[in-house]
């Protein structure tokens, strides 16, 4: 016996919930028809021939709880709307039914008032308790009429509380997806951002290395000028496809970047870069506050950096002028560059009227401002008195500090 139950343990492990379930019904149903069969004996006038099919249908019922319980009551409620018609009780038992059969037809009601479509539940409850009002004794049937009742109401607040389950983790899993699918955009976002300030910017200087070179170093053959016009027309065919590839990851309202690389303390590289490239850098250092957070670094850094690009684009040869300060907790960048020989051009990237320049594929101003916000500060751009350029950009150096008020208007 130890060495059968031994064996039949690892059986038993190896099948899942729902055939645990379908075993465990199984094991009730024949339970509960060894119990039916011999007891019809002494509740029943049932010849003995046909006391396994009243059994059986008093009991069996019970195997379709799961797989079919609408079907399993209406069999069991059919049997026992037959049987008291048919088969008269002993008068020492005086019920219409074995309380097997009670419990089994109870047991298949709640399940359909759980499982079943609710006007199936509906009839169900009407046709039990009526069979019971029309077959208990005495005033017995509305005791069972209530009781009845109750079950019904408990399997239906048992149904809608799985179902309100089932519901919120459908909600969460739903809710799951979103946020990994917005963590995916918002990296995409900053993936682009960078991209596109790092590579916009040295892609820029090449750009006007290539066109500037025959004017800054004598003696260029018209071969080598040639060269040069097209290295330009080629860097500049390769900028606009990697604004256009860019372009379809950026998207605008995302989360600003949590691990920035460059800051304020590279700003030196990054004008003596655009010095090399030709164009002519001034920069006023007031001192900004130390410490400061990186985010806010990293923000002053490609402000700077998108508007020297976008000054050398826009307005080559003018002068630039960069101010660096800070008042109070707010650190302070002006870049201002002059009128260009062709007309007005500008720092961010807009034309005289102060519109933004589309024809560059850049996203200019639009970038610089959502960096600035991004770490609560504010940023204006626009044509100044002079016919020049200006971005001027005002960021908190303190963790929490929000700037309020409007975009910092050009002088």
């Amino acid at each position: 016996m130890r060495r059968l139950a031994g064996r039949a343990r690892p059986r038993l492990r190896r099948l899942d919930a729902g055939q645990r379930w379908d075993a465990l019904v199984v094991f009730v149903g024949l339970v509960l028809f060894a119990i039916a069969w011999p007891t019809l004996q002494v509740t029943h006038h049932v010849p003995a021939g046909v006391q396994p099919v009243i059994g059986g249908l008093a009991a069996l019922p019970f195997l379709l709880i799961r797989a079919n319980p609408a079907l399993g009551w209406a069999i069991s409620a059919g049997a026992a709307l037959v049987i008291p018609i048919v088969f008269e009780p002993f008068p020492d038992y005086g019920f219409p039914w074995q309380v097997v059969h009670v419990m089994v037809l109870t047991a298949l009601l709640v399940a359909v008032s759980m499982r079943s479509p609710l006007q199936v539940v509906a009839v169900a409850w009407v046709s039990t308790v009526l069979l019971f009002l029309a077959h208990a004794p005495g005033q017995d049937g509305r005791g069972w009429a209530v009781g009845l009742t109750g079950l019904v109401i408990f399997g239906l607040l048992v149904r809608w509380l799985v179902l309100s389950r089932r519901e919120l983790a459908r909600q969460e899993e739903v809710n799951e997806v979103e946020r990994a699918r917005r963590a995916v955009l918002e990296e995409k976002a900053r993936i682009a951002r960078d991209l596109h300030d790092v590579v916009a910017h040295h892609m820029s200087l090449v750009v006007v290395q290539a066109q500037s070179a025959p004017y800054r170093i004598e003696g260029v053959s018209p071969e080598a000028r040639a060269e040069f016009e097209s290295i330009g027309a080629t860097a500049r065919d390769a900028l606009n496809e990697i604004r256009g590839m860019l372009g379809v990851l950026r998207s605008d309202g995302q989360l600003a970047e949590h691990a920035p690389v460059p800051g304020v303390d590279r700003i030196g590289e990054l004008v003596e870069g655009s010095r090399r490239a030709g164009m002519v850098v001034t920069v006023d250092d007031g001192g900004l506050p130390d410490p400061m957070p990186d985010s806010v670094s990293l923000a002053l850094y490609r402000i700077l950096q998108e508007s020297l690009s976008n000054a050398a684009r826009h307005a080559p040869g003018a002068a630039v002028r960069v101010t660096l300060g800070h008042d109070g907790d707010l650190a302070v960048l002006d870049v201002l560059n002059d009128r260009a020989a062709s007309g007005p051009a500008a720092a961010g990237g807009a034309n005289s009227s102060g519109a933004k320049a589309h024809s560059s594929g850049g996203h200019g101003i639009a970038g610089m401002r959502e960096r600035a916000s991004s770490v609560g500060g504010i940023l204006g751009a626009g044509t100044d008195a002079g016919g020049g350029f200006a971005v001027r950009a005002r960021i908190p150096t303190a963790l929490g500090m929000q700037v309020s008020g409007g975009p910092v208007q050009p002088t």
